[in-house]
């Protein structure tokens, strides 16, 4: 996974949960971040945002970590990129 994608998520992790950036690292747990099913539902927002990505609901549910979220993320924007016509 690429360092920019990396970077991405923990900024947006750490403007969403308003906790310094370097707080957030790509090992970081949820828990550890004090980040509860409601702030997990406000990054999930903030995320789709960056991204112009949708995560699907069932997804969420298993993420407990920034590694995790980071992977999730990759899969997706990778995703849409392959259904994304030519020359876009």
């Amino acid at each position: 996974m690429s360092e920019d994608l990396i970077q991405r998520v923990t900024k947006v992790i750490a403007a969403s949960k308003r906790i310094p950036l370097e707080t957030v690292t790509i090992d970081s747990e949820f828990v550890q971040l004090g980040i509860d099913s409601m702030d997990a539902v406000e990054i999930l927002f903030a995320l789709e945002g960056e991204f112009d990505i949708s995560i699907p609901d069932d997804e969420v549910r298993s993420v407990r970590n920034v590694r995790d979220m980071c992977a999730g993320v990759e899969r997706l924007v990778t995703a849409k990129s392959a259904d994304a016509p030519a020359g876009q």
